[in-house]
C-alpha cells in the first residue's frame, strides 16, 4: 500500500530542472553538454549586496524574523513599489518568502478549494499548473498562439472564466515566451475581470527589469488600480539582481490574503533567512547600475540568439520582448527522422534529440502548455550561446 498522497500522482517534477539534471548526468559521463535548461543569470551578485549580507551577519542579524519578513525589508519593498511601479502599499500589505515560487504556493494554499479553477495562459511557467493541482485546484489552460504574441486576449479570457474560476495568472515578461503586456492590453483584460468579482489576479512580475528595445514595464496593479483588492503582485530579487540562490521572493496584495500567506509561512518554514533579507534591502535601496548592465547584456544575447536561430532551416523564433529565454518553433521538424531513423513525433522528441546528438539541453514546449516549441535559456555568455547555436544547427541539418 502506498503512503504517498494520491493528489501527488498528477504532479510532474519541474521540466526545466529535469532538463538540467539530464545534462549533468551526461557531463558526469564525460559528455560535453551545453546546459540551457535552467534560467538564471550567470552574473555574480553585485558586491554591495554581498557586503550588506556580510555586515548583517557580523552585526548579529542571525535570529528568526517575523514570518512576513523584517520591517526593514518590507519597507524597502514598499518603497520599490512606489518608486518604480507607482503602487502604494504599506509594509503590512507585503509578505516575503523563500523565492517567488513559495509566494505563489502560499497564495494558492490560502485560497484554493477543491475544484477551484486557475486560468493559465499558455505558454506558462512550468510550475504554475503543478502547484494548482497539488493544492486541489484545476488548471484551465488557454493557448495563446504566436500570432497573438503569446498573450491572452480579452475574448479568450472571457471564454475561459466560469463560476469556479478563482485565479487568473499573468506573467510579464513571460517565461518562456518573453511576451510583454502593454498598459492598454492590461486595461482591456481588466475590463473583463471587472465583470467577474470572484476572480483573483496573480501578476508575476519577476522579470520586470529585463525588457528589450526600449520597452517600459507597466505593472498590472498600475494599469488596473480598481482591481487592487483582488490583485497579488508577485516579484523577487532573483532575476534582476542575480540572486537566485539567495531565495527571496515577495508579494503585495489585499491584507486578508497577505495575512493568510504569513500564517502559512509561520507554520511551514517560519521565515526567510535573516541575512538574505538584509541583502534584499541593499538590493532594492542601493545602486541600480548593475540591473541596467545586466539588461543590456541580456538584450545583446537575445539579439545573437534570434539572429542565429533564424538562419537555421526548420526553426523559427519571434524576437522575445523581455526575460532571458528563446521559445523556438520546431513545427517543421515534427514527423521527420533523425540520422538513426527515429521519428521526431513531438517537441519532447526534438529536445531529446538535441540533447543526445546536439549536446544542448533544452526544455520541450509541452512543459509550457504550447507545442511544438522548445525553450533555451539565453542567460549565459555569448561564446556559449554561439557554440550552442552551431550545435543546434548541425543537429537540425541531419534531420531527414
Amino acid at each position: 500500500m502506498s503512503y504517498i498522497v494520491s493528489r501527488l500522482s498528477v504532479v510532474k517534477p519541474s521540466a526545466s530542472m529535469a532538463a538540467s539534471q539530464a545534462a549533468k548526468a551526461l557531463r558526469a559521463k564525460g559528455v560535453d553538454v551545453i546546459d540551457l535548461g535552467l534560467g538564471e543569470p550567470d552574473f555574480p551578485t553585485p558586491l554591495h549586496i554581498i557586503d550588506a549580507a556580510h555586515f548583517a551577519a557580523k552585526a548579529g542579524q542571525t535570529l528568526y524574523t517575523a514570518a512576513a519578513g523584517t520591517v526593514e525589508v518590507r519597507e524597502a519593498i514598499a518603497g520599490k513599489f512606489r518608486r518604480e511601479n507607482g503602487l502604494d502599499y504599506a509594509a503590512d500589505d507585503i509578505v516575503v518568502a523563500n523565492g517567488a515560487k513559495q509566494i505563489i504556493f502560499n497564495a494558492l494554499m490560502a485560497t484554493l478549494e477543491t475544484g477551484d479553477e486557475a486560468i493559465l495562459p499558455a505558454p506558462y511557467f512550468v510550475s504554475y499548473p503543478e502547484m494548482v493541482k497539488l493544492l486541489g485546484g484545476t488548471p484551465v489552460v488557454v493557448e495563446c498562439p504566436e500570432t497573438s504574441g503569446f498573450r491572452i486576449t480579452p475574448a479568450l479570457l472571457e471564454k475561459a472564466i466560469t463560476p469556479r474560476t478563482k485565479w487568473l495568472f499573468l506573467n510579464m515578461p513571460g517565461n518562456p515566451s518573453g511576451a510583454v503586456y502593454s498598459e492598454s492590453d492590461l486595461k482591456a483584460l481588466g475590463a473583463v475581470l471587472a465583470k467577474h468579482p470572484q476572480v483573483l489576479i496573480l501578476s508575476d512580475e519577476i522579470y520586470e527589469h529585463i525588457l528589450f528595445d526600449g520597452r517600459e514595464f507597466v505593472s498590472f496593479g498600475k494599469a488596473c488600480p480598481e482591481l487592487k483588492d483582488r490583485t497579488l503582485i508577485v516579484n523577487g530579487v532573483s532575476k534582476s539582481y542575480a540572486m537566485t540562490g539567495w531565495r527571496v521572493g515577495y508579494a503585495a496584495g489585499p491584507a486578508p490574503l497577505v495575512k493568510a500567506m504569513s500564517t502559512i509561512q509561520s507554520q511551514s518554514c517560519t521565515s526567510v533567512c535573516s541575512i538574505a533579507q538584509a541583502a534584499t534591502v541593499a538590493a532594492l535601496n542601493g545602486p541600480q547600475d548593475e540591473v541596467a548592465r545586466f539588461r543590456q547584456a541580456f538584450q545583446s544575447r537575445r539579439n545573437l540568439v534570434v539572429g542565429g536561430i533564424r538562419k537555421i532551416d526548420g526553426l523559427t523564433l519571434p524576437a522575445p520582448e523581455g526575460a532571458f529565454y528563446a521559445y523556438i518553433g520546431c513545427a517543421s521538424l515534427i514527423g521527420r527522422k533523425t540520422p538513426k531513423g527515429v521519428v521526431l513525433e513531438d517537441d519532447a522528441a526534438v529536445s531529446n534529440y538535441l540533447l543526445s546528438e546536439g549536446r544542448v539541453a533544452s526544455v520541450p514546449g509541452v512543459a509550457y502548455g504550447l507545442s511544438p516549441y522548445f525553450r533555451i535559456s539565453t542567460a549565459t555568455s555569448e561564446e556559449t550561446l554561439t557554440e550552442a547555436i552551431a550545435r543546434i544547427n548541425a543537429a537540425v541539418a541531419q534531420v531527414e
